[in-house]
C-alpha cells in the first residue's frame, strides 16, 4: 500500500514563547483531521529548521507553507531550503492564504475580542516588500467588508505602509469612535504584540488553531499529495 506523505508544516519562527505551542497545537489538529504524521519546521528565527525536519523523516513529504501571504519566505526562501536538502520526494504545497474560509476565522476572532457593530475595522497584516504579498492582503481586505458590514482598511506591522497605528488614526480621523483590529497573523509573536500598542479599542487574536485554518491546511496538503504541488488556494 502506498505510504501517505508526511506533512511538514513550515512556519515563520518567533522567539515569543507563546508562538511555538500554538503551531504545535495546529499541527496536532491538522494531523488528526488529515490522518497523517505531521511535523513543524521553521523557515526563520528558530528551529527545528526545514532541513532539520527533512533529515529526520522518510519520504514522501509534503511541505505546507503556513503563511498568509506569499512573500520572500514562500517564493524564495522555503524552496531554496528544500532544494538544498537534495531530495526528490518532497513536494511544496500552495501557501495558506488568502482563502475564503479564513474570513470566518477573522470574524470569529474579532467577535471574541469584543468588536461592536459599527466599529471601524483595520486588517492588520505583517507587511512585505513583495508587491505580490501585499496583493494577497488586499484580496482579504476587499472580501472582509461583506462579513463585517463596514469598510475595511489595511495596516501593516512592518516593511509596508500604512502602518497599523497610522491606519487606526486614519479611521478615527474619518469619524470612527471605535476601531477594531482584525489580526491577519497566524500565531502569537512580536508582530501580534505590536498590535496591542496600535491604539485600537479591540484587538483580535491571531487566527491560530481555528477550525477554518485547520481545514485550509488539510486542503493544501491533500491538493499537493494528489497533484504534485500544483494545487492553488481558493481565492477570498
Amino acid at each position: 500500500m502506498t505510504r501517505r506523505p508526511t506533512l511538514v508544516l513550515a512556519a515563520h519562527g518567533t522567539r515569543d514563547p507563546e508562538g511555538p505551542p500554538v503551531l504545535d497545537e495546529l499541527a496536532t489538529a491538522v494531523a488528526d483531521a488529515a490522518g497523517v504524521t505531521t511535523r513543524v519546521a521553521y523557515v526563520d528565527v528558530i528551529g527545528p529548521t526545514v532541513a532539520d525536519v527533512l533529515a529526520e523523516v522518510a519520504g514522501p513529504v509534503v511541505v505546507v507553507p503556513a503563511f498568509l501571504a506569499a512573500g520572500y519566505h514562500v517564493r524564495a526562501d522555503l524552496p531554496r531550503q528544500v532544494d538544498a536538502c537534495g531530495r526528490t520526494d518532497v513536494t511544496i504545497a500552495a501557501f495558506l492564504g488568502p482563502d475564503e474560509r479564513l474570513l470566518t476565522a477573522l470574524v470569529d476572532r474579532l467577535t471574541e475580542a469584543g468588536r461592536r457593530q459599527g466599529d471601524a475595522v483595520v486588517l492588520a497584516a505583517a507587511g512585505s516588500s513583495d508587491a505580490r504579498a501585499l496583493a494577497d492582503v488586499d484580496i482579504v481586505a476587499r472580501a472582509l467588508p461583506v462579513r463585517v458590514g463596514v469598510p475595511v482598511s489595511v495596516g501593516y506591522v512592518a516593511t509596508a505602509t500604512p502602518t497599523v497605528p497610522d491606519a487606526v488614526r486614519a479611521a478615527r480621523d474619518a469619524g470612527a469612535s471605535r476601531v477594531a483590529l482584525a489580526s491577519w497573523l497566524l500565531a502569537p509573536g512580536l508582530f501580534q504584540q505590536r498590535l496591542a500598542d496600535a491604539g485600537a479599542d479591540a484587538v483580535a487574536a491571531p487566527l491560530g488553531t481555528h477550525p477554518a485554518v485547520v481545514a485550509a491546511l488539510v486542503d493544501r496538503y491533500r491538493g499537493a499529495a494528489v497533484s504534485g504541488g500544483t494545487a492553488r488556494p481558493r481565492g477570498a
